[in-house]
């Protein structure tokens, strides 16, 4: 029973303890205008929290699709779709979301709090390994890869929101299905190569994840500077 406990405790830390570390990142890419803290909490739940919804869809999708290609693209439409609505539901709406790098951050948070929970289940199921060492190597390569990759999936989202961010409500419904669909898009294509790609050669699949990464916080910058440019031009 002790042993259980600790091994529930052991995986709940692995999971996310990593996900707070990429937190506190990000956070200081918004730093000059920081978020109010109880709604960066209440975006990470609810990241979190929608792992409970999509497990048992993802299940019972399962059950209807063979394909594994097909199967890996649909359970990427559903995260992607998930994610969004639930920082829709809970911080995209509210008027503490006031400047296009703040709907990118949200996204990012509520990425953060889903790749906890999950990380957190994956390290507690028979994959993460037998032996402690086995599930540390598992657990590292879920925090530089699969931790990453809904960074990256959920942000691209947040940056074509940002870019709508002073448009019409249609405008920004064009760019939410479109960011979604690209979101999609890049998970699938995660997925496909983690699935066609040799063992050996999935490290250089994450390198593109860090790849993604980087030109993020290059486009991140300029999401910035689109800010200060739109306060200037009001004050015209």
């Amino acid at each position: 029973m002790l042993n259980e406990i600790l091994h529930v405790l052991a995986a709940a830390a692995g999971g996310i303890l990593p996900a707070l570390a990429w937190l506190w990142f990000w956070l200081r890419e918004d730093s000059k205008h920081p978020e109010p803290r109880q709604l960066i909490a209440l975006a990470f739940l609810a990241g979190m929290a929608t792992v409970a919804v999509v497990i048992p869809v993802e299940n019972y999708i399962g059950t209807l699709i063979k394909d594994q290609t097909v199967l890996f693209t649909a359970w990427s439409a559903i995260e992607e779709m998930s994610k969004y609505l639930a920082a829709l539901a809970v911080v995209l709406w509210r008027r503490e979301d006031d400047e296009p790098v703040d709907v990118v951050i949200y996204m990012i948070i509520v990425a953060l709090g889903f790749a906890a929970a999950e990380n957190s289940l994956f390290l507690l199921s028979p994959l993460a390994g037998n032996t402690l060492s086995q599930t540390i190597i598992t657990g590292n390569l879920r925090f530089v890869g699969a931790t990453l990759l809904h960074v990256l999936s959920s942000a691209v989202i947040g940056v074509v929101l940002a870019l709508s961010f002073y448009g019409t409500r249609l405008d920004k419904l064009y760019h939410a299905i479109t960011g979604v669909l690209l979101a999609i898009l890049v998970h699938s294509l995660f997925n496909f190569f983690i699935l066609n790609e040799p063992e050996e050669a999935v490290l250089r699949t994450f390198g593109f994840v860090w790849l993604g990464v980087i030109a993020l916080l290059a486009v991140l910058e300029f999401i910035k500077r689109m800010r200060r440019d739109s306060l200037s031009h009001n004050r015209l």
